[in-house]
């Protein structure tokens, strides 16, 4: 089995890990943008033009799946990507978790790129999926571009302001970002309760598990977390073979990529 991967650039780590712990023996193969990336700022025509390029570099490994390990790039280039690779390859997207955050109710915050926050996919995930919850839309300024440069510094600054922004009794907090899922271990610490708080922890929802799942569906594949750990890796940076970059490796994801033989 082989599952690709798809971003500009690290935020694809958190699927692929899941899909490496879920199935050590499948050949994973990463493509990212490095020469185009960040893609946030670009038009829709333009973004979609670099995510068709990027997703092709993948589709010539011949995977069996491609997840598109990106919100921005789930957004503008999911369509024009699908009429390219499907029925050939399945093609799966990234939604953020607001179903099941808000499944609850209660008070949801949304950490999300500026550029998505408040825009009208957004709104409309909220008004189709959040309904019984109270939903703040939190914009992450500065946070996608730290955690892919390994910014230790603009990770703590973003995260604190995000937190700052976010009401004191959420309950959950679903991360509209692939890249935050790399920092939750610092989003939550910036969400602790005080001392004394009556309120539960605050639950940090991802979309790596659930999008993982649906690539095992989509292709009648089982999780086996037990198979042997054979499974190789291939690693496309703006279509040109190449290495996990250094930021990569700095996140105990990237590290877990990092010990599979690599493609030749």
């Amino acid at each position: 089995m082989k599952i690709a991967l798809m971003d500009s650039g690290i935020g694809l780590l958190p699927a692929a890990a899941v899909v490496r712990r879920l199935r050590p023996d499948a050949d994973l193969v990463i493509s990212s943008d490095p020469d185009g990336m960040p893609w946030g700022p670009r038009s829709p025509e333009d973004l979609t033009g670099r995510a068709l390029a990027v997703a092709r570099a993948a589709a010539a490994h011949e995977p069996d799946a491609l997840i598109i390990g990106c919100n921005t790039a789930t957004v503008h280039a999911l369509p024009a990507i699908r009429a390219a690779l499907e029925p050939r390859i399945p093609v799966i997207g990234t939604v953020p978790a607001i179903k099941p955050a808000a499944v609850d109710g209660g008070e949801v915050a949304i950490w999300a790129t500026p550029a998505t926050t408040g825009s009208p996919y957004q709104r409309g995930l909220i008004r189709d999926f959040a309904d019984g919850a109270a939903v703040t839309e939190v914009p992450c300024p500065g946070l996608a571009d730290a955690v892919e440069h390994d910014d230790a510094e603009g990770v703590r600054r973003a995260v604190a302001a995000a937190a700052a922004r976010t009401p004191q009794d959420v309950r959950a907090v679903v991360l509209g970002c692939t890249h935050y899922e790399l920092v939750g271990e610092q989003i939550l610490a910036a969400l602790a309760r005080p001392e004394g708080s009556a309120l539960p922890p605050v639950e940090l929802y991802g979309s790596a598990d659930a999008v993982a799942a649906q690539a095992f569906r989509r292709i009648g594949a089982e999780a086996d977390p037990g198979a042997p750990a054979t499974g190789t890796l291939t690693v496309l940076l703006s279509g040109r073979s190449g290495t996990l970059p250094a930021p990569a490796l700095a996140y105990p994801q990237g590290r877990l990529l990092g010990t599979a033989a690599v493609a030749r």
